[in-house]
């Protein structure tokens, strides 16, 4: 179990490009392995300018109601019946994250990685590990954006290519059949959304090691489901793409 107290900030103050005053940290409490599938999200030591909303780390935007809401859908709708009492929150160098076939990470843009995270992460992703990129684009606040994703992911896999993904690609058709872009609702109301995606040896007849949503935000979508933030209709076709992320990570 892992208890973090809020700690006062003195030196800033709330607003876009500066820490808040009061830097919240989240309760975490991993639950013990059992074989069921778990919602597992990567945490990460947050750069500059990452504290913008509510205080929290850039890691956990959403955190954990926007996972809980996505695992009642995944038990509703298929015969997988997940861990839904709770997620997981590790490290990328942790090794309990080897357990876990699909992880999750926010806020891309603020991400900082250290040479043993790159490393551990390489052999998570090679061995089947899946990731997802989700809630990040190019920010008004001073985030490194996209550039600094696109580092990172160049020090864990160096010779990986990011590429444009399409409706025909099969992340799009482990369960519910997205056969265009044009359905899925935009978050953040600036721009359209990028999917791009990393295949294993960059070769598109084999799986997705990656799945990036830029420019948008598919767990809003999940966390705020049903609060009257979007209407039914958006919120569900974000379910549809976690659905399928999920189903995706699972079955290659």
């Amino acid at each position: 179990m892992v208890m973090i107290a809020a700690a006062f900030h003195p030196a800033s103050s709330q607003g876009f490009g500066r820490q808040p005053r009061q830097i919240q940290n989240p309760f975490v409490q991993n639950t013990p392995y059992d074989g069921r599938f778990t919602f597992a999200r990567l945490s990460y030591v947050t750069g500059p300018g990452g504290y913008y909303y509510g205080g929290l780390p850039a890691w956990a935007h959403g955190y954990d109601l926007a996972e809980r809401n996505l695992m009642q859908i995944l038990n509703s709708l298929s015969t997988v019946h997940p861990r839904l009492e709770a997620g997981v929150v590790y490290n990328l160098d942790d090794p309990q994250l080897f357990r876990y076939p699909l992880s999750y990470m926010t806020e891309a843009g603020y991400w900082t990685l250290s040479d043993k995270e790159a490393l551990a992460f390489r052999k998570y992703l090679l061995k089947g590990g899946f990731v997802i990129f989700d809630d990040f684009r190019d920010d008004f606040r001073g985030g490194g954006g996209y550039a600094n994703f696109a580092s990172n992911m160049k020090r864990i896999l160096p010779d990986a290519r990011i590429v444009d993904l399409t409706p025909k690609d099969p992340i799009f058709h482990s369960f519910y059949e997205i056969n265009s872009f044009d359905i899925v609702p935009m978050a953040y109301g600036r721009g359209r959304p990028l999917f791009q995606g990393i295949y294993l040896d960059n070769d598109p007849s084999k799986r997705l090691v990656a799945m990036i949503n830029f420019n948008e935000d598919v767990s809003n979508f999940w966390e705020f489901s049903g609060q009257g933030y979007y209407p039914i209709d958006e919120s569900n076709e974000g379910y549809k793409l976690g659905i399928n992320y999920l189903i995706y990570a699972m079955s290659h």
